[in-house]
């Protein structure tokens, strides 16, 4: 995982088990990752990592096999939501511009209340009151007036849901395998979505069933965006990295 410093992209891994610090670089190039690895852990020690849980940045894939030979690449299952949720958002603001009417209940619901969108368990038989629609309505309801107006925002936030459902609650590769294989393109921000699971889904698939996340790292980086507020930044950035250590300590 990539943290920034003064605009600058650095490079932090953790050991998925203990959640211990294993590296904190100074970039993110690959040459710096192998290196390090290579440096620090012989091939025996390396040839026993399993699995290496990521993101999907590419250029990190490039030379998982080479440090890591025997390391099964596990793409982050929360990354893969978040990126179909952009997606959504996208197509959800390009539905708003499109709406010349804009008082209708649908650019309201959208516009304001966008949060039901990415509900993946609206409520379907309590009614409330739905600020900037002002009407009582389920979220279900909120949900399906804007949809029935929308069939770009229909289709994208179905798939949304269904890659939610196959990742989050069923777990089923195969599910998963299918949505991909079976997608339809709509000229939407969606069909890059899908076309970048598809260029991963080796890895995309096995984070359905993978124990593990970047849920360990993204605890970290809350650490240190609190540390670089309360400490008014780092002149140093191997200062900067020694109080890194002490708080993941």
């Amino acid at each position: 995982m990539a943290l920034s410093y003064h605009g600058m992209m650095s490079f932090i891994c953790l050991d998925a088990d203990s959640h211990r610090l294993i590296a904190l670089l100074g970039d993110r190039f690959n040459h710096t990752i192998k290196n390090f690895f290579i440096a620090h852990y012989s091939l025996a020690e390396r040839t026993r990592v399993q699995t290496v849980t990521m993101d999907m940045n590419a250029a990190y894939q490039t030379i998982i096999h080479e440090v890591f030979p025997k390391a099964q690449v596990v793409i982050d299952r929360f990354h893969i939501i978040q990126l179909a949720a952009r997606a959504l958002d996208q197509v959800r603001i390009q539905a708003l511009k499109q709406l010349d009417d804009k008082h209708s209940r649908p650019y309201k619901i959208m516009k304001t209340n966008w949060r039901l969108f990415h509900q993946t368990a609206p409520d379907t038989k309590h009614k409330q009151f739905l600020f900037g629609l002002n009407e009582d309505v389920t979220q279900q309801e909120a949900i399906d007036i804007a949809l029935d107006t929308e069939p770009k925002l229909k289709q994208t936030y179905e798939t949304y849901l269904a890659l939610h459902d196959a990742l989050m609650v069923k777990k089923h590769p195969a599910e998963l395998a299918n949505l991909l294989a079976t997608y339809e393109p709509n000229d939407t921000a969606m069909d890059m979505t899908i076309a970048t699971l598809k260029r991963h889904k080796v890895a995309v698939l096995a984070a359905v069933t993978s124990p593990y996340s970047n849920g360990p790292i993204e605890g970290v980086n809350r650490l240190i965006k609190s540390l670089k507020r309360s400490c008014f930044g780092f002149k140093n950035q191997l200062n900067f990295f020694k109080r890194i250590y002490q708080i993941t300590a």
